[in-house]
């Protein structure tokens, strides 16, 4: 194991060490930047009263696998194609210009000795050893990661959906389900790649399962030998209803509106096991498919548990109104946490035992209050502010034109819902930037008509030249 830096002594700069460049992780380190950076070349010439009163600078590292931020809610419409993969994501880099950051996993924290041990892209292909990392703040916001169960066969034949890049896959996989289906002989097969069986009934697997069946429906015009009517999309939810966060009214009109759809919706009924390509219910069936998508919760990070921090029953960081990590004691020094990866109180339900939900409502709000109490004891203490936000709703697609929304206690559903949900995401991605070149996309795709080419062979984009050259394609010619 290396160290990256020495550590920091008394009096030096104070570094700032971000885990996590999600929505908390990200938010937090661009409004610390803002705070804290670097007085540039023209300051300089400012009084020495007016010095003396601005900030300390800060030295920030963020560490993160990705070098870009995902914005989820906008998976679904990657999936479907009315959003360009690129376009949903935020390179890190640009938009945090004054941190320094680093493309690795953090596996542990040490907090006695305030290091972070993580895992960088040397470490995994060339097998270079793990970096420490000195801090004298620690933001811990990794996230989270899916919740799987031990069902058979669901390592081998389940696919997630929680990253960009599963998202363009599972596009290019439904899509080439449509060829196999129009190509087979084998009444089996065309039955097997023709069933699409999504378990969880959150936004995850509604808002997909909602959108691909859009896509596939909109696809299968062009196949002379699928009707929409052999498609069967399969939707899997192990309580009595979908859609929790929407309210229980909202979920039953989305499951009228998906089941007026033929979509199958299941409610009350469990995944028993997945082998053989075969998806087995609690309900007694047996549906043959070469899709299944795993969408059923998440879980805290790893990282979580290996950092010796004060964590709550479900393995999340416990932390009061201030964003603060506490233990026992109290408030552990220099430590930060939000979003997915902290139990923080929500002071504005009327239950005082109350926890915020993990969503991004929440996570992008925690942030600011975080990075401003941060800057408040870097500056010697001083008075903390209280995160305390009451929920203004939540929003859901249902696929092209189909929606439903319950904002500030008014519910609606149908193709008002969907403009809602829309104007609320763009209003919530980050960078105009970003912004207006999804805007430019949704209105091309109202002028154009839908792209179905599957590019399932950028999985695997050596695979040609293996073969050409004389090899195999699991052959490593790194």
């Amino acid at each position: 194991m290396t160290t990256e830096s020495t550590p920091l002594a008394k009096g030096s700069t104070p570094r700032i060490l971000v885990v996590g460049g999600g929505y908390v992780g990200m938010y937090a380190a661009l409004r610390l930047q803002r705070k804290l950076k670097p007085p540039r070349e023209r300051d300089q010439e400012r009084t020495a009263e007016v010095r003396a009163a601005a900030p300390a600078p800060a030295e920030i590292v963020v560490v993160e696998p990705q070098p870009y931020m995902t914005y989820q809610p906008f998976l679904p419409e990657a999936a479907a194609g009315s959003i360009s993969p690129r376009h949903v994501v935020v390179p890190l880099r640009r938009l945090l210009d004054r941190c320094r950051i680093v493309v690795g996993e953090a596996r542990a924290i040490d907090h006695a000795r305030r290091v972070a041990t993580v895992a960088t892209l040397a470490t995994a292909q060339d097998g270079g050893a793990e970096l420490e990392i000195p801090y004298d703040q620690l933001v811990l916001a990794p996230g989270s990661i899916s919740r799987t169960l031990p069902v058979p066969g669901l390592a081998e034949h389940g696919i997630g959906f929680t990253t960009v890049e599963e998202a363009i896959g599972l596009r290019n996989h439904v899509l080439e389900q449509l060829d196999i289906a129009s190509a087979t002989r084998d009444a089996e097969v065309r039955e097997a790649a023709l069933t699409f069986v999504f378990v969880g009934g959150g936004y995850a697997g509604t808002e997909a399962l909602a959108e691909l069946e859009n896509m596939a429906r909109y696809a299968v015009r062009y196949y002379h030998n699928i009707q929409p009517d052999d498609l069967k999309w399969v939707l899997v939810e192990a309580t009595g209803r979908i859609l929790p966060e929407v309210g229980e009214e909202l979920g039953r009109y989305a499951v009228r509106e998906l089941r007026g759809r033929n979509v199958d919706v299941r409610l009350e009924t469990r995944l028993v096991s997945c082998e053989g390509r075969v998806a087995v219910l609690s309900d007694g069936a047996h549906l043959p498919t070469r899709t299944l998508v795993w969408t059923a919760g998440v879980k805290p990070a790893p990282v979580l548990a290996a950092s010796g921090l004060p964590l709550d029953a479900r393995g999340r960081l416990r932390a009061d109104a201030t964003l603060r990590v506490v233990g026992d004691g109290g408030p552990v020094a220099g430590v930060w946490s939000g979003g997915d990866a902290a139990a923080v109180p929500d002071l504005a339900a009327d239950d005082p035992g109350a926890l915020c939900a993990p969503n991004a409502q929440h996570a992008v709000r925690q942030a600011r209050v975080l990075a401003d109490n941060l800057v408040a004891e870097l500056r010697g203490g001083g008075q903390l502010t209280e995160y305390r936000h009451k929920h203004a709703g939540s929003v859901a697609s249902l696929g092209l034109h189909e929606g439903v929304a319950h904002l500030y206690g008014r519910k609606v559903t149908g193709y008002p819902a969907w403009l809602i949900h829309r104007a609320y995401h763009l209003s919530r991605v980050p960078t105009v930037n970003r912004k207006a070149k999804v805007l430019a996309e949704w209105v091309l795709a109202g002028l154009f008509t839908r792209e179905i080419v599957s590019l399932g062979s950028l999985e695997h984009p050596r695979a040609e030249f293996e073969l050409a050259a004389g090899g195999g394609p699991d052959d490593d010619r790194r």
